[in-house]
């Protein structure tokens, strides 16, 4: 079965229509809190999205439901002011909780991590305690330490020495706490734990020491964000020492390790701590960097794809706006506003860029204003500097069109070297070139499906495949452009079957063959849909398998 991200687009209008409908009845709610039909509408509608999440397997978001379940279901009839905070909490998860399906929809990659945020906000406002950060991350924690070749000193410190090392790791979580100087306060943390590990090598604090400096290695290498959570988690591991001070056989709590290790994994840090533990407990990179998660999490919080088109729309009248002033520009016929104008919209175009994320093309722009300022009616600019503005505003409008599609904003596909924006632009080009390929091949097998079924209902009226053989075979070149060999040559052989057994036979074939030949059809449109061929993603090529089976049962030789 098909889950997760792969299988939301299945279920994707009814979800959200079904979402669309709780936020409106909570939202009527909040105005009319005596109404408990609206909230027990909102009830019924989030049960719903639930079971939905549930049965598709996206483990965050059907978290998130469910704590909005479960807070939504707390709040009485006639809910006074003290219940604002867990009213605002939901209506903002439910913002969060939609914001990351339509990402989820778009990319085909599942972060829970993202909806822990909001997740907490909610068991905050239901009197719950928050879940970590490493709440989606597993790790065995039954690992031995290698062994150490300089000579343990356990029960050799004394209890001054303790305190003067616990008091030096203080003074660095200080630091850290307040974010003063946070590599001089991080290293001091990091030493303070290195000498209690020498110290207490062969004990329960010793590992734990160790694990805790690869931690704190990584927060410095990695450069994670001083994230509250992480203040708390080191400051955490303070009071641990404290434990142990009173008590030599003391065990840390596994959870701490836990967190300890996802610090680790999270910074892919290369340091000889951190790589030691990595290795130890065999962690793997994890597939977004911290830098990455706080970027996506500002754009859960910021508007919906439905603002960001409305958005590009505007932005795009005004790029209209201004390759007709380059027109005249260039042909010298503009007027001598027009220099003014030229210069005014450039500024105004890179803010509005800037504050919706696209900060390549924003400095793109805001790199052509110290030319374009020179130019007058009596200086007109040189062909060169006039052929560099095009280039970034095609540059620009490429970038722009990626918030009508809804694309995440990657930074390895914003970010434009300064002189290489036609490079980009090219880019942007070619792959709107295999968007419409695609979509052509999409089309092409639903009309070889559709004739089919007419072929079918006409008892082999051979009119209705006229065509689709030859349908067929440019959907097979197609995809050879979008070097998808495996798929081109299954349409080929379908091509085929139809040329031979159902055009140039006298026979009609049986009418199991004409269903397998449709199962094929299907399989190829389904891996064709979602984007997954035009991000090179392998995740549906299982669904190629099922082609190839289909292929294989209608008798027609399929590579391997």
């Amino acid at each position: 079965m098909v889950t997760g991200a792969t299988s939301l687009g299945l279920v994707r209008d009814e979800l959200f229509a079904t979402m669309e409908e709780a936020e409106q009845s909570l939202e009527h709610f909040i105005i009319d809190r005596n109404n408990g039909g609206l909230l027990q509408q909102a009830v019924e509608n989030l049960k719903q999205v639930r079971g939905t999440l549930n049965l598709i397997e996206l483990t965050g978001a059907e978290l998130l439901a469910q704590e909005v379940l479960q807070l939504a279901t707390d709040i009485p009839v006639g809910a006074g002011e003290d219940r604002d905070v867990q009213l605002a909490a939901l209506s903002n998860a439910l913002y969060v909780l939609r914001r990351y399906l339509e990402s989820v929809d778009a990319s085909r990659q599942e972060i829970p991590e993202l909806l822990l945020p909001a997740i907490n906000t909610l068991r905050l406002a239901g009197a719950q305690p928050p879940l970590p950060e490493s709440f989606f991350f597993s790790v065995r924690l039954d690992h031995a330490r290698p062994p150490i070749e300089a000579p343990a000193r356990a029960g050799g410190a004394s209890a001054a020495e303790v305190r003067r090392l616990r008091q030096m790791y203080q003074i660095g979580l200080l630091g850290f706490i307040r974010e003063e100087n946070l590599p001089a306060s991080l290293k001091l943390m990091g030493r303070a734990l290195g000498r209690f590990d020498h110290l207490f090598i062969d004990s329960p604090v010793g590992r734990l020491c160790w694990i805790g400096s690869a931690a704190i290695e990584a927060q410095l290498d990695g450069q994670l964000l001083p994230r509250r959570s992480r203040k708390q988690l080191f400051s955490r591991l303070d009071r641990e020492l404290k434990q142990f001070i009173g008590n030599a056989t003391y065990e840390a709590p596994r959870s701490l390790l836990k967190e300890l290790l996802y610090v680790v994994a999270l910074a892919d840090s290369s340091g000889p701590l951190a790589s030691q533990v990595r290795q130890v407990f065999s962690l793997s990179s994890l597939p977004f960097t911290d830098h990455l998660l706080e970027d996506e999490s500002q754009r859960l919080a910021g508007p919906g794809q439905a603002v960001m088109r409305s958005l590009s729309s505007a932005i795009r009248e005004e790029l209209a706006s201004l390759k007709d002033l380059l027109d005249l520009i260039e042909r010298g016929t503009a007027q001598a506003e027009a220099y003014s104008n030229l210069y005014n919209l450039l500024g105004k175009m890179a803010k509005t860029l800037g504050m919706v994320g696209l900060s390549s093309a924003a400095s793109t722009l805001q790199a052509q204003l110290g030319g374009v300022s020179g130019w007058s009616h009596e200086q007109a600019p040189q062909p060169e500097t006039l052929q560099r503005l095009a280039d970034a505003v095609l540059y620009v409008e490429s970038m722009v069109a990626s918030l009508e599609r809804g694309d995440r904003r990657d930074a390895k596909l914003q970010v434009a070297q300064p002189g290489m924006e036609a490079e980009a632009f090219a880019n942007h080009q070619l792959t709107e070139a295999c968007i419409v390929v695609i979509d052509e091949a999409t089309a092409g097998l639903a009309l070889a499906k559709r004739a089919i079924t007419a072929y079918l209902e006409s008892n082999g009226e051979k009119l209705h495949l006229a065509n689709v053989p030859f349908s067929l075979q440019a959907v097979r070149g197609g995809l050879r452009f979008l070097e998808q060999e495996r798929a081109a040559e299954l349409i080929g052989a379908c091509a085929d079957f139809i040329q031979k057994q159902m055009l140039e036979s006298n026979q009609m074939p049986p009418e199991q063959l004409l269903e397998t030949l449709a199962d094929a059809l299907t399989s190829l449109e389904y891996y064709l849909e979602g984007g997954a061929v035009l991000r090179r993603d392998d995740s549906r090529a299982s669904v190629l398998d099922l082609a190839s089976e289909s292929v294989r049962a209608l008798g027609m030789p399929v590579a391997a």
